[in-house]
């Protein structure tokens, strides 16, 4: 059916994909890393979710915590090592220990040129979409490897970070660079039965989204335009994505890219 809507509603009959996992979120208060939380929290998993607007994690942990969940948050900017490390710690305070982690922080350049993009703006950029995965990624696998367990670890790239376009220099910039860091610790520590993958997803229904929309009213429409699927995904569907890789049916897929993105960039 073309234009298809996606129904969110879970299989219930199916095993839990992350029954009894602890697993690190941050971005979680919105967008895709809310509603990670939930599916992962969903498929059984023990959440603790990093953020900086602590309103927006309170409301979340207790809509979790009143279905049935265990989930926790810490406030914290994922630029901030100190904040990371609290944020993992907490995790294994709570819990003994950390299973996976969905490095899913990210900001927008918003639209400009390249030459016409502020230094602070890029330094930003730079500081949560590519320092705020390597400081997370950090504490994550240092934690589990004195652990001396197995574990999983996916960060959030994009369809940018798979190609260029315009407006978006800085955003793809470091978007690209996560895809590096991936696929380098991928091999640093696939011996260390870690598991690390990233996701890069295509037009998606945020409120990064949302803000876009306002620059651009048109912007949607082109983005569908050229989607074989002819939409955007829902938050959900590439939470969905993310649940799969770090849950123990992908066993063997470490290094990854997964694009999920309608058919975008087949």
């Amino acid at each position: 059916m073309p234009n298809a809507t996606y129904d969110p509603t879970p299989d219930t009959t199916a095993t839990r994909l992350l029954a009894g996992k602890v697993i690190v979120v941050t971005g979680a208060s919105s967008g895709i890393g809310a509603d990670a939380a939930r599916v992962f929290a969903r498929e059984g998993a023990n959440v603790v979710l990093g953020a900086r607007a602590e309103g927006r994690l309170a409301e979340l942990c207790d809509e979790l915590n009143a279905n049935g969940g265990d989930s926790s948050y810490v406030v914290c900017d994922v630029s901030s090592a100190t904040d990371i490390q609290r944020l993992v710690a907490a995790a294994v305070e709570r819990h003994g220990r950390l299973d996976g982690a969905f490095n899913n922080a990210g900001i927008s350049q918003g639209s400009a040129a390249m030459a016409d993009v502020r230094e602070e703006t890029f330094d930003r950029l730079l500081a949560v979409n590519l320092k705020g995965v390597w400081l997370a990624m950090r504490a994550e696998i240092r934690t589990m490897l004195a652990a001396g367990n197995p574990g999983a670890i996916v960060n959030t790239s994009s369809v940018g970070g798979m190609r260029g376009g315009p407006g978006l220099s800085g955003y793809a910039a470091t978007k690209h660079a996560v895809v590096g860091l991936t696929r380098g610790a991928a091999h640093d520590y696939g011996a260390h039965c870690l598991r690390i993958n990233a996701i890069a997803p295509g037009t998606t229904d945020t409120p990064m989204m949302a803000a876009w929309k306002e620059r651009d009213y048109a912007i949607e429409d082109r983005l569908n335009a050229a989607t074989p699927m002819g939409r955007g995904a829902q938050p959900t569907e590439i939470a969905e994505a993310a649940s799969w890789l770090l849950s123990d049916r992908a066993s063997y897929v470490n290094g990854a890219v997964l694009v999920v993105d309608g058919g975008m960039t087949a």
